[in-house]
Order: structure tokens, then sequence, then C-alpha cells
């Protein structure tokens, strides 16, 4: 608890150092209400979504007996059973990488100058990947592909955990951070041939992780697809919204959250477009 605490702490801190600095020569503007409810929001939908995994059930012997690869989608169905530690374990490489990857941003004086605000920017970016991540896999019952693996114990195949494969955590946030980087490098520097490099490995390296998490039998395709895209919407919309540009976007507070026993009351932030 007393770490979770911290960690807000430290995201809220980062956000503030954002807003008070001074944005040179930069396509994006942030503001202090607006910006501060939807990173506020977003935390706190990321910790209902912690709290809804948490209190998910694990899989009954008798519902995992039940289990059959021919009531799994066609696209699905030739990845249940696979299960590869090592596959897991690399898959971690790509995943953390991509979290740095927006750093990478610094190296240009203009991004330097701006660090702040792109960090505000890249909070939201993956706050809000986290919410929806977590939100929806609290919420569905999807099991993982391993545990169609009748090899491995059934101590494994039932716990709760492995029940949450949609949709695919590790490729949405792997996604938005790629994404993220690339469309700020391709809005500050909207004439740069390296444009075509950087949305090319912005696209594969999130792409690599979908093939792993699909080796080591924590994700389907289907999985991963959803969550290749909601990373890569995230990634891409949440700076497009910024933009001094879009004049006709509007973003705006909205209402609470209510899921059977959880009710999580917080203001929000909703869009609008003008024609």
């Amino acid at each position: 608890m007393i770490k979770n605490i911290f960690t807000v702490a430290s995201i809220i801190l980062v956000a503030i150092s954002g807003f008070s600095q001074e944005k040179k020569n930069s396509p994006y503007e942030t503001d202090f209400v607006k910006d501060g409810i939807w990173i506020t929001s977003a935390v706190g939908l990321n910790v209902l979504g912690v709290k809804l995994i948490q209190d998910k059930d694990d899989l009954t012997v008798n519902d995992l007996n039940n289990l059959s690869k021919d009531d799994l989608w066609g696209v699905d169905r030739w990845a249940a059973g696979y299960y590869s530690e090592k596959a897991n374990d690399d898959s971690y490489i790509p995943f953390y990488a991509s979290f740095v990857l927006p750093f990478a941003l610094l190296i240009n004086e203009n991004e330097r100058g701006n660090a702040g605000q792109i960090s505000v920017l890249f909070i939201e970016t993956m706050a809000t990947t986290g919410a929806l991540f977590t939100i929806t896999a609290g919420l569905v019952e999807k099991s993982r592909p391993l545990v169609y693996n009748e090899s491995l114990s059934n101590e494994q195949r039932i716990n709760s955990d492995e029940q949450r494969s949609f949709f695919a955590g590790h490729t949405a946030a792997t996604a938005a951070g790629t994404f993220f980087a690339a469309k700020v490098f391709n809005d500050f520097n909207p004439d740069s041939p390296l444009k075509p490099l950087i949305w090319g490995v912005a696209a594969a390296i999130p792409a690599s992780v979908g093939y792993m998490r699909i080796k080591a039998g924590k994700h389907f395709l289907t999985d991963n697809i959803i969550g290749y895209a909601v990373g890569a919407a995230s990634g891409i919309l949440i700076p497009e919204l910024h933009k001094k540009t879009n004049k006709n976007l509007q973003i705006y507070p909205t209402s609470s959250f209510h899921q059977g026993e959880y009710n999580f009351t917080s203001q929000g932030l909703g869009l609008s477009y003008q024609f």
C-alpha cells in the first residue's frame, strides 16, 4: 500500500512539473485542470482495475475439466496449450525497452526543452492504457492458452492469474510507449526523413512482444490484436488531442463508474468534436 501511495505521488509530482515548465516551440498545449482530472481519473481507474483483478476467483476443477479447444474461435485455437517460460522472460526485454524509448526523444533540443510537457502526455497515455487494460482484465473471464496445456499442474492452470487472457496488457503497454514516441517525434519533426523508420520500429516492437506472449502461453492472437490496437490508439490519439491545431476537439468533465459492489466515483473526461 505504501509503495502504491509513493507511486501515485511520484506520478502527480512529475505531472505538476510538466505543467509548470515553459513550453518552447511545442506543437502541444496542456491544461492544468483538464489534464489533472484526466491523470487522476485514469490512475483511480487503474486502482479499481487492479482490485477487480485481485478479486478474481480461481478456475474450478470442474470448469477446468470442461475446457475444450473446440470452444475457441478458429483464429485462436491453434495457440491453445502453448507454454514457454523462456518466451515469457524474453517478452520483458522489448516490453521494458518501450518505456525507455520516449526518453530517446530528449536527444533533440526542442523535445528536451519540452520534457515536462512530454512527460505529462506520456503519463496520460500509459495511465489511460493501463485503465482500459486493468478494468477489462478484471471483468472478462478468459483462460490463457497455457490453461489448455495438460502437462502443467492443475494448481497452475486454475490460478486466477491465468484466467485473464483478454486483452494482452504487455502488448498494449508496449504499443502505447512506442507509438507515443513515434507520434511525438512526428509532431516535433514533421519534415524529418527518419519518420518512416521511426514508425516502422514503433510498429515492430509491440508485434514482437505479442508474438512472444503467444509462444509463452499468456495470450491468444485476438488478445494481442486488441491489446495492440488499444495501445497504439492511446499512443497516437492522446498527443493528437493536445495539438494546438485541434481547436474543434474539446475535453470536458464527466461523471462516475459503477460495477456491481464496486462504486468508484470521480471526475472524468469526455471528448467532443465540432464539425
